[in-house]
């Protein structure tokens, strides 16, 4: 199975994600966005775009990758991923929601509830996150309309919960403690921070 976690930039995708890889038997975290930096690092400047979802090589490497291990790993595939263009999505989650079991979620954030989750990753109004909010929330209020979990009043256990539930997938119980749930997710947040 490959659970597909969208939403705006702040919406609880990287720690949903985590939260379910920590709570599920045999799960595996895919970042799409690695091709995106990879790309930007190998092309030249005149090359270079605002949004690496609009190289076609990134659509195309992410299917294939995904196709790869969805073809080779028994375990679940947790893809954290926004995707806002309804002829991106078409073209990379629709082929692999032919091929493969997949389940496609919404994390659905309020615009302030974004900003402030931003803002506890250091990103200001003006990030390139910030900047994509309205952008997100239109595209998943008109066409990406799908399976969608508000968030805004979760803990990212509590995502992730609703998520696996909407998944069909058991989880582990969570027998960390407070401290230790608190530190799991300050590490996956500073795993994850994009320095430009």
């Amino acid at each position: 199975m490959i659970i597909w976690l969208n939403g705006a930039f702040g919406a609880g995708k990287t720690q949903t994600a985590w939260e379910l890889r920590r709570r599920m038997a045999d799960a595996y975290v895919y970042d799409p966005e690695n091709a995106g930096f990879f790309i930007r690092k190998n092309l030249p400047p005149s090359l270079l775009t605002g949004d690496f979802q609009d190289y076609p090589m990134w659509r195309a490497f992410n299917l294939d990758m995904l196709t790869y291990i969805a073809r080779q790993y028994d375990g679940c595939i947790i893809v954290p991923m926004t995707v806002t263009s309804r002829a991106y999505y078409d073209e990379l989650i629709g082929p692999l929601s032919r091929n493969f079991d997949l389940r496609h979620i919404i994390l659905y954030a309020g615009r302030e509830t974004l900003l402030k989750r931003l803002a506890s990753r250091l990103e200001g109004r003006r990030s390139w996150g910030a900047q994509q909010i309205d952008r997100c929330i239109r595209a998943f209020d008109t066409d990406i309309t799908e399976i969608k979990l508000a968030t805004d009043s979760l803990t990212v256990g509590q995502a992730a919960e609703r998520a696996a539930e909407i998944a069909g997938v058991p989880l582990i119980p969570d027998r960390r403690g407070p401290l230790r749930r608190s530190l799991h997710r300050l590490a996956t947040q500073c795993r994850h921070i994009r320095l430009p």
